[in-house]
Order: structure tokens, then C-alpha cells, then sequence
């Protein structure tokens, strides 16, 4: 069964086979992109030019960079027509949407080119996280995790995380007024904690908004302080289901590998800087640029890596053609129909006549 579909403007579906279609021989890595503020401190022009292809959630990677794979789960009205519309990202939608418009234009979402649909699941547990038998993706109200199952649906084993702080922090006009009441800000302490002990202490609400959080993405979008405090205690919350869901993980094959300084996430996974980790896939994969490709087009000689024993391909061990043929449909009996058996029943008795002499 594909986990993956189109769907038309009548609603009928087609079945697309895209699973593990991004799988080889190693485990195949891919970016997956947030939103988070740490984004526009990123080496950008290295993560684009690394040889691993790039998934972003929502409006993360908005005016920094093109992925090649687009997910999102909030309504189709908070995302740009240029992402929807265009042919070279493939985009993954959850059915809800496949009747919305395109903004800004008359198109169905579900018309768009190389945008594909899944169904979603509601009551999948941390253990079967992610797993071959899973015919759906999880859905948890979270674009991260989603990302996650479709990534892994798709093939890939090791996700580089970045622009994923997982937490909404206090500015710093907010942490030093409230020192001046006694208050302290801990790094990566809930927003809603903070913001009770900051009114317990005399600091009013309506003065917490004034004063208001850092950064809350890379790019120009803000929510108001309430907004913010629930934005704060579902990343906290999501963090905590990745935690929860390691052996899952592990025992799927799946490396979730932190690039956000700061993030939640680097309490349970391990942290790579994004310089570290394009150095290390354009050495296993091969840079584009380097080396020369002169005389490639008029060598002959085999181009294998130097030092390594012979190499000769079988066939596995019972197969005698490759692949095996099938066992042919032993030969049935024919059977008697109605009418023949009928005409036994009704046919006079044989009798065996003898000579005597």
C-alpha cells in the first residue's frame, strides 16, 4: 500500500509509490529546516551547495533558501504561492487542504505540480514512531515530527537539524527588569514559568508585553505574549516526544543530529555544527566542483577505488536464474461438472458379460 497519493480537484486519488525511494547503501542524510532565529546565523550558502537535499516546515527557510522537499501542516493561507507552485520542490500536504486555494491565486492546492498527500494518523504511540509496517504519517499537531516520518518514509536515516531552537525566550530588556525583582531567567526554562514568576513578583502582564520575547523566527512574524507562552509549551512538549521516542529511533535506523545552538533538542541528541557536517557529506558524496571531470568523456580504464580486494557478482544461493523463476501452477484434475455426473447417475449399470465354453 503507498503511504503517498495525488488528488484531483473530484477528489479522486491516485496512488504514488515514493517510499524508501531516497534509501542506499549507506544511510542517506537529509537538512530538515525550521524556523527558529539561529537560521540567519547559519552558513546558508554551504548548507545549499552541500550534496544533500533540504527540507524546510512551513515558512522556515523564507527568503534565505529553495528546499527540495516542503511540509507544513497549519492552513494553506500562511504560506507563500511560490512554494506551492513550484515544480521543483516536492511538497507533502496533509488531505485537509487539497480544496484550499493557492493564496494569491484561482488553483486548488491539490492541482499544484509535485505535491503529494498522506494520511494521517492520530493515535500513533512513541514505540511504532516510525516503522516499515506504518501505512500512514503520524500526526501529533506538529510539523517537525511529521517531517521527521515523511523523511523516513522516504528513505532517508540521518537528519541534520537546524533553525530548530525548540523554545520562545524572553528579551533582554525583559530578563534584566526581571532581575530586578528577583526574578531569573534559566536557560531553556518554560516561557509560562517565567512569566508567572515574573507576576508573582510585581512585573504585570501588561508590562511583559511591552517589554516581550526575543526573536521568534528568522524571518519578520511575531506572535503576541500569550501566543508565545503556547507556542513555548508545545515546543517543550514536542521536544519531550522525541525524547521519549529514541528507541524508536534507533531501532528504525533513524540519527537525529542537532545543528541549533541552544536548542531543547541537545539535551537528548547529539549536536554538529553545519560547517562540520558540510564537510563531512561533501567528502562521502563528492563535491560537485572538485575534482576536474577532464578525460572522463574519453577514458576507458575502470574507475574504481584503489586498495580494495577483487570483487565478483552471485547470485544468491538457491536461485538458478536471476531472478528466480516461479513455480509453475501444478496441473489441476479436471472436474466433473452438473450435466456429467447427472448422466453417470442415470446411465444403466454395466454388466460383465463372460463366454462359456
Amino acid at each position: 500500500m503507498s503511504h503517498f497519493y495525488r488528488m484531483g480537484a473530484d477528489k479522486t486519488k491516485e496512488p504514488v509509490a515514493l517510499a524508501n525511494q531516497f534509501a542506499g547503501t549507506k544511510p542517506t542524510a537529509c537538512w530538515l529546516i525550521g524556523g527558529g532565529p539561529s537560521l540567519k546565523e547559519m552558513p546558508i550558502p554551504e548548507i545549499v551547495d552541500s550534496p544533500i537535499p533540504i527540507m524546510t516546515t512551513n515558512l522556515a527557510g523564507h527568503s534565505l533558501l529553495r528546499p527540495t522537499f516542503w511540509t507544513s501542516y497549519d492552513p494553506s493561507v500562511r504560506f507563500h504561492r511560490s512554494i506551492y507552485l513550484d515544480p521543483s520542490i516536492m511538497k507533502f500536504v496533509h488531505p485537509r487542504r487539497a480544496m484550499d486555494l493557492v493564496p494569491e491565486t484561482t488553483f486548488k492546492v491539490c492541482d499544484c505540480p509535485h505535491l503529494y498527500f498522506f494520511d494521517p494518523e492520530t493515535d500513533r504511540g512513541f514505540a511504532n514512531f516510525l516503522s516499515a509496517k506504518n501505512t500512514s504519517i503520524v500526526d501529533w499537531n506538529d510539523t517537525l515530527v511529521q517531517a521527521i516520518d515523511l523523511l523516513y518514509q522516504l528513505g532517508f536515516r540521518r537528519l541534520y537539524l537546524a533553525g530548530t531552537e525548540m523554545i520562545v525566550s524572553p528579551s533582554d530588556d525583559w530578563i534584566a527588569e526581571a532581575e530586578k525583582v528577583g526574578v531569573t531567567y534559566e536557560p531553556l526554562m518554560l516561557l509560562g514559568d517565567f512569566a508567572k514568576q515574573c507576576e508573582a513578583a510585581g512585573l504585570s502582564r501588561e508590562r511583559q508585553e511591552e517589554l516581550g520575547t526575543g526573536d521568534q523566527y528568522h524571518f519578520d512574524e511575531r506572535k503576541p505574549l500569550a501566543a508565545s507562552i503556547n507556542t513555548d509549551a508545545h515546543y517543550f512538549r514536542v521536544a519531550q516526544y522525541l525524547r521519549l521516542c529514541r528507541r524508536s529511533l534507533s531501532l528504525a535506523g533513524m540519527s537525529l543530529i542537532s545543528v541549533t545552538p541552544g536548542s531543547r533538542l541537545n539535551d537528548y541528541f547529539p549536536y554538529e555544527t553545519a560547517e562540520v557536517i558540510c564537510q563531512r557529506e561533501s567528502e562521502r558524496i563528492g563535491y560537485p566542483p572538485e575534482p576536474s571531470v577532464k578525460g572522463f568523456y574519453t577514458g576507458t580504464a575502470d574507475r574504481q577505488p584503489g586498495g580494495i580486494g577483487p570483487m565478483r557478482d552471485y547470485r544468491p544461493h538457491h536461485w538458478k536464474t536471476n531472478p528466480p523463476a516461479r513455480d509453475p501452477k501444478p496441473e489441476q484434475k479436471p472436474t466433473a461438472n452438473r450435466d456429467d455426473l447427472k448422466d453417470y447417475l442415470n446411465a444403466p449399470p454395466e454388466v460383465e458379460i463372460r463366454e462359456e465354453g
